[in-house]
């Protein structure tokens, strides 16, 4: 029972939702910053490589556009107009009689907070609208259905905690594979490869000959010191929170020894080796974004930005009064080392990919 508990929870897990000082609407603007670092590249890539003389899959000429693991907005919506100004203007500029209509699906997984989407959705939109919930490893829509897919800043979260990692206990003392066993690295790299093999496969069924994709995903350069990244930091710190509540006997041991959070940070390399190892797309480009500034937070800016990511994880396992005890921890200790917030610390990657599904030209 502990094994599936534990290795299902990015299954469960969601953004904390509605619309209140500690959601995730409240506290994206890092991951809103990503997306406009991708503006220009978003509009050239899709200059560059859509093709609207191919015959339309749908006869109603709809331009079906798919966000996976938008969250509760408000940056899925900015990302979905960052798509379609730009096909718009492609058809403008080849003197189209009629651009397509546009629908949108939004994807996240079942207990994401849809109603907080919805409610929230621009009055002045020019796109019809409809919810996708599931988990984006696993096929979601009718094969050649879709022209556009975008994921931002969602990927690095994969479908379970590798079940090497819990059944021989081989994290215990970490909650994450950063700065741990060869092995424990080893076990988290496996395990992205399935799910991004699963998330390729499920896209390469769904997206149009021809269609689109573009993916930001948070990885790490080749040959990058983990020892320098602020995730690393903000884990070990984490770690720490979780560490002082053992031993004020607010939770045991082994509750914290069975925690992993379900994350992985590939290189450019593994990213491409995949892509090609699948076989369904070509690569138009990959490209490294602008990190935004976190420092720019604050120590209490950066806390609810953690809370609102990573806060349902800690409630789902610890409970809600000992997350909540432990997001005051962290605050603590990063008021006392503000340093911490340097941008020096932040050297991870912000990755653009964007790909073409193969079958026209």
């Amino acid at each position: 029972m502990e094994e599936k508990k534990f290795s299902e929870t990015s299954r469960k897990h969601y953004m904390k939702g509605g619309d209140g000082p500690d959601s995730y609407a409240r506290n994206s603007e890092y991951q809103k910053q990503v997306l406009i670092s991708a503006e220009d590249l978003i509009h050239q890539q899709i200059d560059e490589h859509l093709n609207i003389q191919i015959p339309r899959f749908d006869p109603q000429n709809t331009f079906r556009i798919a966000d996976f693991g938008c969250s509760i907005g408000p940056n899925t919506f900015y990302a979905v107009e960052n798509i379609i100004s730009p096909v718009k203007n492609k058809y403008e500029k080849s003197n189209q009689n009629q651009t397509p209509d546009f629908q949108v699906f939004f994807n996240d997984l079942v207990g994401n907070d849809f109603n907080t989407l919805f409610r929230n959705l621009p009055s002045n939109r020019k796109y019809f609208v409809a919810a996708a919930p599931g988990s984006f490893y696993d096929h979601l829509f009718p094969k050649k259905s879709i022209n556009f897919a975008h994921s931002s800043i969602a990927l690095q979260w994969l479908s379970k905690i590798p079940k090497e990692v819990i059944r021989r206990g081989i994290s215990k003392g970490r909650i994450h594979y950063l700065g741990g066993e060869k092995e424990v690295k080893e076990a988290y790299a496996a395990q992205h490869e399935e799910d991004f093999g699963r998330f390729l496969n499920a896209r390469a069924d769904e997206l149009v000959d021809g269609g689109l994709m573009a993916l930001h995903m948070v990885g790490f350069a080749d040959g990058d010191a983990f020892s320098l990244s602020g995730i690393q930091i903000e884990y070990e710190i984490l770690q720490s929170c979780l560490e002082d509540m053992v031993e004020l006997g607010k939770i045991t041991k082994e509750k914290v020894d069975s925690f992993n959070l379900p994350h992985y940070f590939p290189s450019e390399s593994e990213l491409k080796a995949l892509i090609e190892a699948n076989g369904s797309f070509c690569i138009g480009k990959i490209a490294k974004l602008a990190l935004p500034a976190r420092s720019k937070l604050g120590p209490k800016g950066l806390t609810l930005q953690i809370k609102a990511t990573l806060g349902m994880l800690f409630e789902e396992h610890f409970g809600n009064e000992v997350a909540e005890e432990v997001f005051k921890l962290f605050l603590d200790k990063l008021v006392e080392r503000p340093a911490l917030l340097d941008h020096k610390y932040w050297e991870h990657t912000i990755y653009f990919v964007f790909l073409k599904r193969k079958g026209v030209n």
